[in-house]
């Protein structure tokens, strides 16, 4: 099948494209690269989904790629002695260490390198920017906020912190493990979520080396500020462009894809 375009078309399959002939009708419209996110599904799902790529690409007698997606850090609040609560702005909030369950007052935040990374005046965003709250002190285990942004906040939403770069590698364990799977079926690519910065680049390919190529998730604006060295690390860019719009305002995305392109 020869391609005249210059673009590529990357298809993700989950549980609606998983049988041979979707795959099969998939690749036949034009599909080149069929993206398993391991954000979702088991190991053994996507091992099957791979092996019927494979026989789609010894059928139609072309290359086809596949890349994984991993899922990279997730930072959420605990949860709530009533599932949810509502913050008013305007309103004083403490996030802490504390796993005892949240109320109006207070929520668990598990995760320590955040508040080794704060300072005061710092912006905190939750359930992808619904809620926005101002650090006014803050401390190893815990930081007071006031509500700039209320509205309903329920269990295990996400945390995003702005302008921030946060002493996490973009490699959990999780993410280890699915990779070490991943490189075994035989990947072509590997996207790498969460990344800030070059090092990150340089942790994934000490595992990676030249089993498959290295794909860099642009969704932090750190990753911006080190664009030039992330680009020349990478094999490949992702402009994750709703992520990159929870943390910046949505009409700086644009001009930013731009630029990285």
């Amino acid at each position: 099948m020869k391609r005249e375009r210059s673009a590529r078309i990357l298809a993700t399959l989950g549980p609606a494209s998983s049988t041979l002939e979707r795959i099969r009708a998939l690749a036949e419209a034009g599909a080149d690269v069929f993206r398993l996110n391991f954000s979702h599904g088991s190991h053994a799902d996507h091992a099957e989904r791979m092996t019927q790529i494979r026989e789609v690409e010894r059928e139609l007698g072309r290359p086809i790629g596949v890349l994984m997606d991993l899922q990279g850090p997730k930072l959420r609040v605990g949860r709530f002695a009533d599932g949810k609560i509502t913050l008013a702005p305007g309103a004083r909030f403490r996030l802490d260490l504390s796993p005892a369950d949240g109320d109006v007052h207070r929520a668990n935040l598990p995760h320590p390198e955040i508040f080794a990374a704060l300072e005061a005046g710092t912006d905190l965003l939750l359930d992808d920017g619904k809620l926005r709250l101002r650090v006014d002190a803050c401390g190893p285990d815990f930081a007071d906020t006031t509500v700039l942004v209320g509205g309903v906040l329920s269990d295990r939403k996400g945390v995003n912190v702005p302008g921030v770069v946060l002493p996490i590698s973009p490699l959990t364990a999780k993410d280890r493990a699915d990779l070490d799977f991943g490189l075994s079926l035989g990947v072509d690519w590997v996207a790498l979520s969460f990344v800030q910065r070059p090092e990150d680049i340089r942790e994934a390919r000490e595992i990676i080396g030249d089993r498959a190529w290295i794909m860099a998730k642009l969704e932090k604006p750190a990753a911006i500020d080190e664009l030039e060295p992330i680009v020349a690390l990478a094999d490949g860019i992702m402009v994750a462009r709703g992520d990159l719009g929870v943390e910046l305002p949505p009409q700086q995305v644009p001009v930013l894809q731009r630029r990285i392109v």
